[in-house]
């Protein structure tokens, strides 16, 4: 007889990291995947506004209506069909100052999502840093650091937006200058980020407060490790699923409020180019021109939805357990 060939050894498993797991879980999630390749796209035009505003041939501060008379009627509303959709003008001419709504909406996309890109970060930051002190220190500094916190989640939000904006900016310009756009989008950051951390703080601060009595923890004490070496390297990674889900909740709420502060008249004004501006201009005119809001708000709608259901997902692919 012929000897048995012997049997194929089975391949040991090879462990996958915590982040190879989420990234195999979220690629089976079609709607996930879906979301993330929209809000990439969102991001992709955003950035590239320019070039592509370059290329198509026209800019967001043309008054293309006034140039050529025969794109608005005598009652400054666009001609032709669907707010004056041509080939020249693809999204159509805004109403009374006939600029163009395909570039002013690529320019607003822009001004939007990166202000509150950068109040988002700020704001994670802030929550973050004060949610690990307070957890893990605790005692007198996570008492008074959770009175300031309480006491910030007092105001009312939106009126303090409002309130405050003029108030920012009129510190730095005279009320008879314009304002510099920088000026204007330094300040609603700072707005938005005063009153836009304490919930993921206080989300920080109770998960710190369950990992410091963890065993890691208390060895890296006994090692020596400093207080802040401790919260850098060992607290800090685990809590990187938490503020991971947050912050791609917390995004879209913020182009929300910026959008908010636009439309209410205190954020971004004439003539920089800002979603929140375009849906004030068509409230004016949505009567005798519902097409001028369209386009803009199909995109925020398509936007805030895919970065929500983005969000979800993220949050499912850490902790599959949590279910929607």
């Amino acid at each position: 007889m012929e000897p048995k060939s012997p049997a194929p050894q089975a391949k040991d498993p090879v462990g996958l990291s915590p982040g190879q797991l989420m990234w195999r879980r979220f690629k089976r999630d079609r709607i996930g995947v879906l979301s993330a390749c929209i809000v990439i796209f969102f991001f992709v035009i955003a950035a590239l506004a320019p070039v592509i505003a370059k290329v198509y041939g026209k800019n967001p501060y043309t008054l293309y209506g006034q140039d050529n008379p025969e794109l608005l009627d005598e009652f400054s509303i666009p001609t032709g069909t669907f707010g004056g959709v041509t080939g020249d003008h693809w999204f159509g001419i805004e109403p009374i100052l006939g600029r163009d709504v395909f570039t002013q909406l690529l320019y607003g996309m822009r001004t939007s999502i990166y202000t509150a890109l950068a109040a988002t970060i700020v704001m994670v930051t802030v929550g973050v840093l004060i949610g690990l002190i307070g957890g893990y220190f605790g005692g007198k500094i996570d008492y008074w650091l959770g009175r300031f916190t309480d006491f910030l989640l007092g105001f009312p939000s939106q009126l303090f937006f409002i309130a405050s904006m003029p108030v920012i900016t009129a510190a730095f310009v005279s009320p008879e200058d314009a304002t510099p756009t920088w000026l204007r989008a330094t300040a609603i950051i700072v707005v938005l980020s005063f009153l836009g951390w304490m919930g993921l703080s206080r989300l920080i601060r109770a998960a710190s407060l369950s990992l410091r009595e963890r065993e890691f923890v208390e060895a890296a004490k006994v090692a020596g490790a400093s207080p802040w070496r401790i919260i850098r390297k060992e607290l800090l990674p685990n809590l990187v699923t938490p503020i991971l889900v947050q912050a791609t909740l917390m995004l879209p709420a913020t182009i929300l409020s910026v959008a908010f502060l636009s439309y209410v008249g205190v954020g971004f004004v004439e003539p920089t180019p800002d979603w929140g501006r375009m849906f004030a201009n068509g409230a004016d005119v949505y009567e005798q021109d519902p097409a001028y809001m369209f386009f803009p708000g199909i995109a925020m709608v398509v936007f805030v939805v895919s970065f929500n259901l983005l969000g979800d997902s993220v949050r499912d692919a850490f902790d599959p357990k949590s279910g929607r």
